[in-house]
């Protein structure tokens, strides 16, 4: 049997979690609730879970705040947000689940399962304090990464060896600095709010450019931006205000 406690700060979803976890996950054993962190870390360090469902954005302190309060993290998290897109890649480079609301039950159930198999008896919850060393070292952008699932593997780039990317329908392609491409199964919408914080420009439907890597703006033909390498990228008419924006920032 595992141990869950929920935190999050609307009482509906603590009860709607935790219906759908009688329901659907048997093996989980609600010991404890809480409407904020405070209470949350309290119960955590009464209760000791194997297992903890997270929200992020409450009143007096995120769910990010309180994990890195606390003084051992010997449990699995799952989130459950509707954070932003900056957040979610966060998690996914640690390596640890989350749900989006409102919660879908057959995602619940497999991410129910995918922490059931972490809780080994280990100690220390590893990628936890990979997820909780990142939030505490945000201000070193220069080494931050990225999670790109591909067929194969989920390969973690570092974001500023990325050159630029490009959308074919639902596929996005990432160009690197080396040369490498990545084919990602995702639209390159998913990953614009993320690369902007990283000087990143969406200058065209079909593409997001790195501005470090740009060498010139041609306006003549209609406008495009010439990358080291020689690649050249159309600039739509409605993007010129970004991307002179971003060129010039």
């Amino acid at each position: 049997m595992i141990n869950a406690i929920i935190i999050d700060d609307e009482q509906n979803n603590i009860d709607n979690l935790a219906f759908l976890l009688r329901k659907k996950c048997g093996n989980v054993h609600i010991v404890a609730t809480a409407l904020d962190v405070v209470n949350g870390q309290k119960l955590i360090e009464q209760f000791r879970p194997n297992l903890v469902f997270l929200d992020i954005q409450m009143p007096g302190g995120t769910g990010f705040d309180m994990l890195k309060s606390l003084p051992l993290r010997a449990f699995e998290v799952i989130f459950v947000t509707a954070y932003d897109q900056y957040a979610i890649q966060a998690i996914k480079v640690s390596a640890v689940d989350y749900l989006l609301k409102p919660i879908n039950s057959e995602d619940l159930k497999q991410a129910v399962k995918k922490a059931t198999e972490k809780i080994n008896g280990r100690k220390q919850n590893h990628p936890l304090e990979n997820l909780v060393n990142f939030l505490q070292n945000q201000h070193n952008k220069e080494e931050h990464r990225i999670a790109l699932p591909t067929l194969k593997e989920t390969r973690f780039v570092v974001i500023r060896n990325i050159l630029r990317c490009e959308s074919n329908n639902n596929y996005t392609t990432f160009f690197l600095a080396d040369h490498e491409k990545i084919l990602v199964a995702k639209p390159i919408y998913e990953y614009e709010e993320t690369l902007n914080g990283y000087g990143f420009v969406r200058c065209h439907q079909s593409h997001l450019v790195n501005v470090r890597f740009v060498r010139s703006w041609v306006k003549t033909d209609g406008g495009y931006l010439l990358l080291e390498g020689g690649s050249q990228i159309p600039v739509s008419k409605n993007k010129k205000e970004d991307v002179k924006a971003a060129l010039e920032s």
